[in-house]
């Protein structure tokens, strides 16, 4: 059966030469007689896949030596709760900028563990923007200030890195990081979920600053202490072995590439593509101002509502697949990451192009 061009927000498309490699490696890795699912993580395998993932990432973002790395579970959902666990650090509250729905869910959690300033939001324009800078209400005694710099649903890219002097800033980059250079330094924490640009749902990136570490609260179970995994190499239980596996693989296809540099590049050429269709014709909309459109995820809306289910079946017959907005916007939404060909988004294009001229 023909692979389909899989536009999913997440879990999402991965890159074919990884996916062919794990299979091929899938009964025997190098040699050792197992899978990497069957290996132990106190192994010598498993370690030095589990080492050489790590220092790819680093070497890919140009992770400076005083951050720690770490691979973890629970989905970047879990970090709502784990980020004020550990970066409260003896203070009461927390700014938060909110843009979209990841944002509010990470407000909601961070409710429960401190107080939070809401230093800027996009809500009253329906989450179609990133608040400028200036507008925002900073607290300086704040622990932290946390933002999400792409908003999946929303479809809302931060395209500059927030300043907030000497408060650590957090953010939240599930579905989009990998995709351009990153300025690590700037930052006190990030974290991704992998199930976008990484690889497999089950694993979630942790970058943190060693300076934060250490002052989690009292009743911070060990699994979610960022100092007690970092000493133990994120193994203090049993990793996501296969997850680690394959983001493993996919660093080494982003290296493979160019890295980062490379990758942006061809992240802008995708979405300029469809963002320069939809501009140019009535026919489509996108609702995202444009200086803060995604390059990841492109939600647009179709003039007459009531062709989206036929869009929608004809897609799907073109092999253009996943393309149904959220439940709580509606429209369509193409997701467009790392591993999404240029070749796909043409397809989706000349589909969109020819549905147009057919209904419009």
């Amino acid at each position: 059966m023909a692979r389909v061009f899989n536009f999913s927000a997440g879990p999402a498309v991965l890159p074919e030469p990884v996916l062919r490699q794990a299979a091929a490696e899938m009964l025997d890795w190098h040699g050792s007689g197992m899978s990497v699912m069957e290996m132990s993580h106190r192994g010598k395998e498993f370690i030095a896949i589990h080492a050489e993932a790590e220092a790819d990432l680093r070497e890919l973002l140009a992770i400076p030596a005083h951050y720690k790395v770490l691979f973890l579970q629970g989905g970047a959902a879990a970090q709502f709760a784990v980020v004020p666990m550990n970066l409260l650090r003896g203070k009461t509250g927390a700014d938060y900028v909110n843009t979209g729905q990841w944002s509010k869910k990470a407000i909601g959690e961070a409710k429960k563990y401190c107080k939070v300033n809401v230093a800027a939001s996009s809500e009253a324009d329906n989450f179609s923007c990133a608040p400028l800078q200036d507008r925002w209400k900073l607290d300086p005694d704040a622990a932290y200030v946390h933002y999400t710099s792409n908003e999946t649903i929303g479809g809302v890219e931060f395209q500059w890195i927030p300043r907030t002097g000497d408060v650590p800033l957090v953010a939240d980059m599930s579905s989009h990081i990998l995709s351009r250079p990153l300025d690590v330094s700037s930052y006190g924490l990030i974290y991704a979920g992998a199930q976008k640009n990484i690889g497999p749902a089950g694993l979630t990136i942790v970058i943190v600053r060693e300076d934060l570490l250490g002052q989690a609260l009292p009743t911070t179970p060990e699994v979610f202490n960022y100092k007690v995994q970092a000493a133990a190499d994120s193994m203090i239980n049993t990793p996501p072995t296969y997850a680690v596996y394959i983001a493993g693989l996919v660093f080494k296809w982003l290296k493979s590439l160019g890295g980062m540099q490379k990758m942006e590049q061809i992240n802008i050429a995708k979405s300029a593509l469809v963002y320069d269709y939809i501009d140019q014709t009535e026919f489509y909309h996108s609702p995202v101002a444009a200086a803060d459109r995604s390059r990841m995820n492109i939600p647009f809306t179709l003039r007459n509502d009531r062709l989206d289910e036929e869009f929608l079946k004809q897609a799907k017959s073109h092999a253009l697949t996943q393309l149904k907005g959220h439940r709580s916007v509606g429209g369509m939404r193409a997701s467009i990451y790392n591993a999404m060909p240029m070749e796909g988004v043409r397809a989706l294009v000349d589909f969109m192009r020819d549905f147009e001229r057919k209904h419009g």
